[in-house]
């Protein structure tokens, strides 16, 4: 495993790090799920364990994911650890009319940390972010305040903002303009490369950068195919729909596989070695629930030439803006 900074901060990130989400389980707000189906915690526990042996040090999560149990499995694996680092989030929360519900009030955001400090059993959370904040409530600013008040009280080490999927950002324009904050966790993938103007300038401010949906919901794995259905009480049933997969899926065949014959890798390698080749990045989060996706995640990497990782950068322009209207209404 190789390792990054994160930023201007001290910590030592690996380049892959390990999604919690989907080990969060089935959860639902109301009628809509929020997770990626059901997950058996023995098997999560495992994949943990495998993940750490193989050199993943940083591990991603929300006090959203499975309504907190993707902290409580993590903090019953981990406990205080100092070789591992653990982000988190704040700011989403089942609503009382059974919808999902935003609370960036600076009492709220404090109390919710320290309720994920006691899932995670840790002193301290290495980086805590505001999940998927607005402008609105930045320039609230309580939020903020919130954020700097657990910074000072020693309850996270650093802190940041993770940025809404399609956005032209201007959350994170805010932080850079007012050095507010050590970093961004955003999407950027083979697909979703809007973020890429962002890699740079949060870059030269010496902000982290955590690359999130690396796969595309797993679009971007090989593995799913025109026809394939999701369970009810898997989100990507409302949200990966056929209408947008077939398109993309004709594109990534034609035009970017191909290139995984060169490389002698998978289609998952592939797309991961294609983020890690941005040097802005510190870390690329998979979502991990089995030992077998961490050997998945981190055996097949590899260094792209520099004209194929400028071709696949030419195909966002050329392939994936043109369906980016219709990935926004899913996204």
């Amino acid at each position: 495993m190789k390792y990054r900074k994160f930023g201007n901060t001290d910590l030592l990130v690996s380049e892959i790090g390990f999604g919690t989400w989907a080990i969060g389980g089935s959860a639902f707000v109301g009628n809509l799920a929020i997770g990626w189906g059901p997950s058996d915690d023995n098997t999560s526990i495992s994949a943990i364990h495998a993940a750490m042996d193989t050199g993943i040090n940083f591990f991603d999560t929300a006090d959203f994911y499975g309504l907190g149990h993707a902290e409580t499995l993590l903090g019953k694996t981990i406990a205080n650890r100092k070789d591992v680092l653990v982000a988190s989030k704040v700011g989403q929360k089942p609503g009382a009319d059974g919808k999902v519900a935003i609370d960036y009030t600076k009492d709220y955001i404090i109390k919710a940390c320290e309720e994920s400090l006691k899932r995670l059993k840790r002193d301290a959370i290495d980086f805590h972010h505001l999940h998927v904040a607005r402008m609105v409530h930045l320039e609230n600013g309580e939020c903020i305040e919130a954020m700097q008040v657990l910074q000072q009280q020693g309850k996270i080490r650093y802190w940041g903002i993770s940025l809404i999927t399609f956005h032209p950002f201007p959350e994170a324009e805010f932080f850079l303009k007012h050095d507010l904050g050590n970093g961004f966790q955003l999407v950027f993938n083979l697909i979703n490369q809007k973020a890429l103007p962002i890699l740079s300038q949060a870059s030269q401010k010496g902000f982290g950068i955590i690359a999130r949906m690396p796969l595309q919901f797993g679009l971007l794995s090989g593995k799913i195919q025109p026809d394939t259905v999701f369970p009810k009480d898997d989100h990507r049933s409302y949200r990966v729909l056929p209408a947008v997969t077939e398109p993309i899926l004709h594109i990534l065949k034609n035009e970017v596989w191909p290139l995984c014959e060169k490389y002698q890798t998978t289609a998952s390698g592939l797309a991961l070695s294609f983020i890690l080749s941005h040097p802005e990045v510190s870390t690329v989060i998979p979502g991990i629930r089995t030992p077998e996706h961490v050997k998945l995640n981190t055996d097949h990497l590899v260094l792209l030439e520099e004209t194929d990782k400028k071709y696949l950068q030419a195909l966002y322009q050329t392939h994936w803006l043109p369906v980016m209207e219709t990935l926004e209404k899913i996204g």
